[in-house]
Formats: C-alpha cells, structure tokens, sequence
C-alpha cells in the first residue's frame, strides 16, 4: 500500500532496478480510499533477496504497508487477451474450443484472426499461451497479477 501520488511507482521499480531485482509483474491501483494505491508486485528470488526487498520497500516514505503474501492463502488473478491468427475454416472451431476449455471470452472474431480475453492464474494464462502458438499468436497484452489475501476463518 503506498501514497497516491505522482513518482512513487518510479521510485518503487528504481528500487527495484537499484538492488538488481527484475520486476516479473506488477500492477498498480487505487484502494477504495483514493489517498492510497495497493501495488502488487512479483519478483523471483531466495529468501534472502525476498526479505531484503520487502525491507527496503517498507523503509520508503510513500510506503504504508508492505505485505508478503502467502501463496497458499491469497487469491490471484491476471488479465490477459490474446489475438490469434486463422489460416483455415477448422481453426476458427478449435481456437473456440481451447478458449472455453479455459473459460476464456471470445471478442472481436475476424475471418482472419481472432481475440480471446482470460482472467486466470499466471499458470493457466501461461497453458492457454503454449496451445495457441500453434496457430500463431498474432498480439499479446497482459495486466500483471492483482492479488488479495484471503479472509482469516
């Protein structure tokens, strides 16, 4: 939970850059109190390098709190669309199969391409990914992880 406010965002992925730490994913937004924005941020690393960032982040003025969530007691979701290419009539048919296998929406379907929309785990975005490049992956654009913890009892 940081400030809302011009600069922070650059301030948190400096940091970042400054410990040379990549930022896998991160998505930014107003709280319900508009003073605030959550970040939620995904990095790989040891414990160490982990604890050390979370330090660091904490220890910045803008910063109000900083959370690691735990995996197993957090709910996340990350938004992705992709536009897939249709060579021949039996793609148009499979690409909507592999999409509702998914629970994926199907918009804007073109003779020559069309667009699927999945809100899913990184995982699952990642699986729905490896089956459509077969047919050409034509444009991709994805959120970064918004994540929640879920409630106690």
């Amino acid at each position: 939970m940081v400030e809302n406010k011009p600069g922070i965002l650059f301030k948190i992925t400096h940091l970042f850059r400054s410990k040379n730490f990549n930022i896998d994913s991160i998505s930014v937004g107003t709280t319900e109190n508009p003073e605030f924005s959550k970040m939620t941020i995904t990095t790989i690393g040891d414990e160490r390098q982990i604890e050390q960032i979370v330090k660091q982040l904490d220890k910045m003025i803008d910063t109000v709190e900083v959370k690691r969530l735990d995996d197993k007691r957090t709910v996340y979701r990350e938004l992705a669309l992709f536009r897939v290419k249709i060579s021949k009539a039996s793609d148009s048919m499979e690409i909507s199969n592999i999409a509702n296998a998914f629970g994926a929406k199907i918009h804007d379907a073109r003779k020559d391409s069309i667009m699927l929309e999945l809100t899913a785990t990184t995982d699952q975005i990642h699986n729905l990914q490896e089956l459509l490049r077969p047919y050409e992956i034509l444009d991709v654009a994805r959120t970064g992880v918004a994540a929640l913890p879920r409630a106690e009892n």
